[in-house]
């Protein structure tokens, strides 16, 4: 970044476009300014739900996933640069690894909820799948860094072991209780 913002309101987005990281200025509503705002979402959620108390493993991997999830911010802010690579996937997929490892499996559907630690990473898996559903749409028109797509997917199973890893008993689906 050749410089940083000084005045933060500039009123030149006041025509409804903004500015890219390369100069050039697109419409609001466009597929990069819609997944680059998911993203940037998905890191506030995340750094909400590092306001919790949580253990230092936990919490020193969300910090290293929100520099990530920065850097991707750039990525798409700024056509044709690449800032995730294959390097990134394979941390996630460690870690899902690692804490995989220490769950029992799966018998039922998971609700989400339990604890509130618990609770937002729920709400960060959820948004951790809007931002790559609007990744997908943008490269159905520009071609987007496998390893960002990549990144996306496995960062939402990642918050779905991370709750499941902290509400130390799951809250399951009750089919029975729909009836």
């Amino acid at each position: 970044m050749t410089h940083r913002l000084s005045v933060i309101a500039t009123r030149t987005g006041d025509d409804g476009t903004t500015s890219l990281g390369d100069g050039s200025r697109i419409e609001k509503d466009a597929p990069r300014v819609a997944a680059l705002g998911d993203v940037d979402e998905l890191n506030s959620v995340i750094g909400l739900w590092r306001c919790e108390p949580l253990p230092e493993s936990v919490d020193a991997l969300l910090a290293s996933i929100q520099n990530h999830l920065f850097d991707m911010g750039a990525e798409l802010c700024i056509p044709g640069h690449t800032a995730i690579g294959a390097e990134h996937v394979l941390a996630l997929d460690e870690a899902l690894k690692h804490y995989n490892a220490q769950l029992p499996p799966l018998k039922e559907f998971i609700l989400p909820g339990g604890n509130r630690p618990a609770a937002l990473a729920h709400l960060a898996r959820t948004v951790s799948r809007r931002a790559e559903r609007a990744v997908i749409t943008l490269h159905k028109n520009e071609a987007i860094n496998a390893p960002l797509r990549q990144y996306l997917n496995r960062l939402s199973d990642l918050c779905f072991v991370l709750a499941r890893t902290l509400n130390r008993q799951d809250t399951l689906w009750n089919r029975d209780a729909t009836s």
